[in-house]
């Protein structure tokens, strides 16, 4: 008998009534607004854009929308680099424009969550442009981290910190002081031993909770406390040390009581609002010390992003984080995919230890294989899970960019990471055809692939075995196995090599990270796979990169 997944049929609403901790189990959806639908043909995704596909993320099922930062900004890193925190760019419209969004998004049974930057400003933000302006001594530059110099004539920069874009971590100005900034010169950091910067952005919370957003996700949220003093780390190369060692710009454990303080105003808000952490730590038990009962709701899993596709590696993680969340009673997050790293896809095309930011394209179709049925595992763990842009489409990433039309800040600071971010950020398609494949009428701000037209909505919508009706049918089964969603724990099942097996009340998942075919048990009628799958003789044959999803119902 040969089996295979099938074309979801009409969606359901995700509907998200007021239950009760509905972030425990929610499935969220990335929106990188400048490449998800451009509404005015300028070649730039905005507000009006998100909102008039807004009934496509209803029926693919998932509960909330994450949108990448839409603030003003000068647009130095994307808009992570805010001028204005209570207004929207103009590129992205206004805030009559988001508010239409959020209100919209509701009458579909979708929640908001809107990023938020506390580490850093723009250079143009108001505190920072009149510090410079009166010059050293203003109170205005103890809201930031400027220092004088060392050396002889302050021409060395105060400590030997690295910025994460590459080069060193401080910039001077013409009066001879200089100012810290762990990404862009155009970001300096905020000092969050000031109290004017705490009374700040509580009071941004208020403004967009007040608008009606359900939520915030915290952009890095490990940087706003440095550790006193702003020690020298004493070497080079400390990217490297970046996820693996405690920084003294990184995981302070002063960054707590601020996540307490903005707890209590968050809890002023019906509606059960969440905030999410962005948080890089050594380890998924540091990551747990984020998410405990008077902090925040959730955090990233990035080591379980970072993971191979590997039987024996996939379980350590997955034990770690389950193991590191119970104690705080959090939910484990599981995220593949994001604006910051290379597409899965792309990712599990190349062979592991290649890090996160990769230029190569890989063998396609192996990626393709591999991240269908890595979209299956997460998606059956315990636990909230995350969706990029585009990942429902099999989009890889797009290496070859010219050089000439990036954008990212760290391709031109050289020394720092990798700096291919645009690959992952080139707009998605939703049309066979057109100058921009149905993203809008003018064309797109990074160029598209020849090969998108067929990676479209259009093209992949009511086709079984597509990848798009692969993640409908997901996210539909998702909803309606009750054994599936919240939860901290799995029970794992023995399986051969390579292959990883676990229940779930009366669901089983079954995930082949081998290169070769495995027979297993047939533990029920089949819900869902990934790929291709035959029974005989009472054992079922899963082939290589396959999930498989069960009912012994």
């Amino acid at each position: 008998m040969s089996q295979q997944q099938s074309a979801a049929p009409a969606p359901a609403i995700a509907t998200v009534a007021r239950r009760r901790d509905w972030w425990r189990d929610a499935v969220i959806y990335q929106v990188y607004p400048r490449s998800f639908a451009d509404s005015n043909g300028d070649g730039m995704g905005d507000l009006e854009g998100v909102r008039s596909r807004l009934p496509y993320l209803r029926d693919l099922g998932v509960d909330a929308v994450w949108l990448s930062p839409f603030y003003a900004s000068p647009q130095a890193d994307a808009g992570y680099d805010v001028a204005d925190y209570r207004a929207v760019d103009p590129m992205f419209g206004n805030l009559l424009d988001a508010d239409a969004l959020i209100r919209d998004a509701h009458a579909l049974g979708l929640r908001i969550i809107v990023d938020l930057v506390p580490n850093h400003s723009s250079d143009q933000y108001d505190w920072f442009r009149r510090a410079l302006a009166e010059g050293p001594g203003s109170p205005l530059r103890d809201r930031y981290h400027f220092r004088p110099g060392k050396g002889e004539n302050g021409e060395l920069p105060p400590n030997d910190w690295e910025s994460i874009f590459g080069g060193p971590a401080w910039t001077r100005v013409a009066d001879g002081e200089w100012y810290l900034h762990l990404f862009a010169p155009e970001q300096p950091d905020f000092n969050w031993e000031h109290p004017a910067v705490g009374d700040e952005f509580r009071s941004i919370l208020r403004f967009w909770l007040d608008m009606g957003v359900d939520g915030f996700r915290i952009d890095v949220a490990h940087g706003l406390v440095k550790a006193a003093g702003l020690p020298d780390i004493g070497g080079g190369d400390q990217l490297k040390l970046l996820g693996n060692d405690v920084m003294p710009f990184f995981d302070q454990d002063g960054v707590h009581e601020i996540y307490r303080q903005w707890r209590h105003v968050l809890d002023e808000y019906a509606g059960e609002r969440i905030f999410v952490a962005e948080a890089w730590t050594p380890t998924v038990e540091r990551t747990a010390n984020y998410v405990r009962p008077d902090e925040l709701h959730q955090a990233f899993n990035f080591q379980y992003l970072s993971t191979a596709w590997d039987a024996k590696e996939l379980r350590a993680v997955i034990d770690r984080t389950l193991e590191a969340m119970r104690p705080v009673g959090a939910p484990a997050t599981w995220v593949l995919s994001n604006h910051d790293v290379t597409r899965h896809a792309t990712r599990f095309a190349n062979p592991p230890g290649l890090g996160t930011q990769i230029r190569s394209a890989g063998d396609r179709e192996l990626g393709l294989r591999r991240a269908r049925a890595a979209t299956l595992l997460m998606l059956a763990l315990p636990g909230s899970a995350y969706v990029y842009q585009g990942e429902e489409l099999g989009l890889p990433d797009v290496v070859d960019l010219p050089d000439e039309v990036r954008q990212d800040p760290a391709y031109f600071r050289g020394a720092g990471q990798d700096g291919f971010r645009d690959g992952c950020r080139v707009p998605i398609p939703w049309e066979r055809e057109g100058s921009s494949y149905g993203f809008g009428a003018g064309g797109s701000w990074l160029p598209q692939p020849a090969s998108w037209g067929e990676l479209s909505v259009a093209a992949q919508t009511g086709v079984a075995g597509s990848t798009l009706e692969l993640y409908r049918g997901a996210l539909r089964v998702r909803r309606e196995q009750a054994d599936l969603g919240a939860g901290d724990a799995v029970e794992w099942l023995r399986a051969p090599e390579g292959v990883l097996a676990f229940r779930r009340g009366q669901f089983v998942c079954v995930a082949n990270t081998s290169g070769e075919s495995v027979t297993t048990p047939v533990y029920g009628r089949v819900l869902l796979a990934s790929g291709e799958l035959t029974q005989a003789d009472g054992g079922a044959k899963v082939p290589a990169d396959t999930t498989v999803w069960w009912t012994t119902a």
